[in-house]
């Protein structure tokens, strides 16, 4: 018989870096959740990634306050930034621009970030990472 699901919580974990101390502590004890098994789990699982890389994470947890979690691939946003080599995007998108990207940039992204993507095929994928790079103020080039 399949168990009762309570919740979901989705969170922005670092690789590798996971503790008890907040958000992630305060959000997975409301729960009931086992906050050292959640964080042994979750780096155990992120050891292979490099350290620091912001993983959205979405926690099942069920009604016996046991829990299974599932990682996504990085922020488009993150491997945007880190392509530019800036720490932010523009302060004012559409008025200044922070940095240039390349459309062949732009594609290399969307092959990592596609099983994340509601895309069909990779030209798609690599718009919707060009439309991202737009309104974090950065150019796209040919």
């Amino acid at each position: 018989m399949a168990k009762k699901i309570e919740g979901y919580i989705k969170l922005m974990v670092p690789a590798g870096t996971a503790n008890p101390s907040p958000p992630l502590g305060p959000a997975l004890g409301q729960r009931g959740v086992n906050i050292m098994e959640f964080t042994k789990a979750f780096n155990a699982k992120t050891a292979d990634l490099e350290k620091s890389i912001p993983i959205p994470t979405i926690i099942t947890v069920y009604a016996d306050k046991s829990f299974t979690f599932e990682t996504k691939t990085p922020p488009a946003s993150y491997y945007l930034k880190k392509a530019a080599g800036l720490k932010s995007g523009s302060t004012e998108p559409g008025r200044i621009v922070a940095a240039t990207v390349t459309m062949k940039q732009c594609r290399e992204i969307a092959e990592l970030k596609f099983v994340d993507l509601s895309a069909n095929d990779l030209d798609q994928a690599q718009k919707i990472i060009a439309g991202s790079a737009r309104s974090m103020g950065f150019e796209v080039s040919e």
